[in-house]
């Protein structure tokens, strides 16, 4: 059980705690929702932690108590015995499934991991075929949210011509959403029997999925407001009856990098624009670090085309059922669960990998 620095993190606790104690620290509200947020995760890891310890204390002790017995009797467990074994057995493999999960929360390190997640999926060229894939990916991904206790915030969403969708940005919202999210970015690549191909023909379709993370309030993101352009549209879409009455959707484009973003989900124009300019941060912040800028000022945005052929993982429906991720070489052959959002297997292997 090694996983954790314990001391250290008890320390980190206790330390935390009492600057929650110090004159004035609920005047600077910025500042103290960190300081909880931190205080909130490390809570989290050390009751993980001892809760398992004390499963695996109470395992050890039930089958010392076995063996004493089996010592003593000189003979086979009785059918007590026996159901007690099988208990063990059973609850020993629901322990090394935590402490798998309980490992994989020590790769989630990164500076944005903890973080909400921000995602977008955009079809590639083939038109319905592409995307009605998207849509598929956009399902996977809600259903493994809900598995997994996190909430999907749809913040944009356009319509397949036919069948599916041609853009869609939704919010993951939760520990770790991003840190778990950022292993699915890149290209997604879907093989089978198309059912919009009359003559049952195999087609090839691919999505792209961008993954950032929501900028929290503690990181500054200096914008000048004359690189934007802010228009208002009316909303089209799922979302009742408010939706199309008025023009409270907004669509920002940071001139400079021609960064486009848009949120049309919300109640009013205000929140809207609001939502976007979080979006707008991401987008920006994931620019800045990628190109080594300083400043915002000094962003090129150079707008580079997706290349199809280098896809990060392919779901084969035919001739064959087969899920491989490209980069790590994990795959498994149920599609239909892999659809239905059975994910950790690959963001598990993803996240080991970009470990070592």
């Amino acid at each position: 059980m090694n996983l954790f620095d314990i001391a250290k993190l008890e320390n980190e606790l206790s330390q935390l705690e009492q600057e929650t104690m110090q004159d004035g620290f609920w005047n600077d509200n910025k500042k103290s929702s960190i300081i909880l947020q931190k205080i909130k995760t490390i809570k989290s890891k050390l009751e993980c932690y001892n809760n398992l310890q004390v499963e695996l204390n109470n395992l050890v002790e039930i089958s010392e108590i076995i063996m004493l017995e089996e010592k003593e009797k000189q003979q086979s467990a009785d059918e007590e015995n026996n159901a007690l074994v099988k208990d063990i057995l059973e609850n020993t493999k629901i322990l090394q499934s935590k402490l798998e999960d309980l490992e994989v929360t020590t790769l989630l390190s990164g500076k944005y991991d903890m973080n909400n997640a921000i995602v977008t999926i955009h079809p590639g060229a083939g038109g319905t075929e592409s995307q009605d894939w998207a849509e598929m990916l956009y399902r996977m991904y809600c259903r493994w949210a809900n598995s997994n206790g996190y909430n999907i915030q749809e913040l944009d969403y356009l319509d397949g011509d036919e069948a599916g969708l041609k853009s869609v940005t939704f919010l993951v919202n939760g520990d770790y959403a991003y840190g778990y999210m950022k292993s699915e970015k890149g290209v997604h690549r879907l093989v089978r029997i198309s059912p919009f191909d009359s003559g049952g023909r195999r087609h090839t379709s691919f999505a792209s999925v961008e993954v950032l993370p929501e900028i929290t309030e503690d990181i500054e993101i200096d914008i000048n407001p004359d690189d934007l352009r802010i228009d208002t549209y009316r909303a089209s879409g799922a979302g009742g009856q408010h939706i199309n009455k008025t023009s409270s959707a907004i669509r920002i484009t940071h001139i400079p990098t021609n960064i486009v973003v848009a949120c049309q989900t919300e109640r009013s124009q205000i929140q809207n624009r609001e939502t976007a300019m979080k979006m707008l941060k991401s987008k920006l912040l994931d620019l800045k670090e990628q190109e080594h800028k300083e400043k915002i000022e000094d962003l090129k945005g150079e707008q580079k085309d997706i290349a199809w052929g280098s896809q990060i993982r392919s779901y084969v429906f035919c001739p064959y059922t087969l899920v491989k991720d490209h980069r790590t070489n994990y795959e498994v052959g149920n599609v239909a669960g892999v659809m239905d959002g059975d994910l950790n297997g690959f963001m598990k292997e993803y996240l080991k990998k970009q470990s070592k």
